[in-house]
């Protein structure tokens, strides 16, 4: 995945012909397209492939299922385009070994801590040995939330150089320079941008609050 303005679009749009209006308007603001289950779900798996000739797509299926059922979803997500598959890592080390073997050339970025107020309860007390584990797996990154920079600076004390990719930028709160500034190397912004009434001037900005640190 290229590294060009350090922004991820998530599109979790429901009507597919608006969803790839979106990704065509932001196509050269953003690093990446993410998709979520409420688009695959609206507009089918088809939608993966359709996007990748626009971006790089991320498909945010928090795979969380024993080895074998998460080897076959991250299969079924990168036969049909996707660079990269996000896995919960809480289900342990067997299932995320299951899922960077399946992914062949894709990254897999394994969940540390989620970004909305109830991931202090269960993610956030766990999420460095999250990391430690998806380290010890080889994933190519992780998810830390934007929400919390004081979190996202502890997963990337262990996560050394691998990627991490910061959600809750925009609507949850979030900044996007503060995320940069805690260790992240990608923002994630959904609702900002594609609820926007012009999601390439929106892109534009946060692309440009980026740049300093790209």
């Amino acid at each position: 995945m290229r590294r060009d303005t350090g922004l991820i679009l998530a599109l979790d749009e429901t009507d597919a012909a608006k969803a790839m209006m979106v990704a065509e308007a932001v196509a050269d603001k953003v690093d990446a397209v993410k998709v979520n289950w409420p688009l695959i779900l609206s507009a089918g798996p088809e939608v993966i492939t359709r996007l990748s000739a626009v971006s790089d797509v991320i498909c945010d299926l928090k795979v969380a299922d024993i080895p074998n059922t998460a080897r076959l979803i991250v299969e079924g997500a990168v036969s049909r385009g996707a660079s990269a598959v996000i896995v919960h890592a809480f289900t342990g080390e067997d299932s995320m070994r299951e899922a960077v073997s399946a992914a062949g050339g894709a990254e897999v970025f394994a969940v540390t801590e989620m970004s909305h107020p109830g991931g202090r309860t269960f993610t956030a007390p766990h999420a460095e040995e999250m990391a430690e584990m998806g380290v010890r797996c080889g994933v190519a990154g992780f998810i830390a939330p934007a929400t919390r920079p004081d979190r996202l600076r502890a997963v990337r004390s262990i996560a050394g150089r691998l990627k991490i990719l910061s959600p809750g930028v925009g609507a949850q709160g979030g900044g996007a320079a503060s995320a940069m500034s805690a260790g992240a190397d990608y923002v994630i912004v959904g609702r900002a941008i594609y609820g926007a009434g012009d999601p390439a001037s929106a892109a534009s900005a946060f692309a440009d609050e980026l740049r300093p640190f790209i």
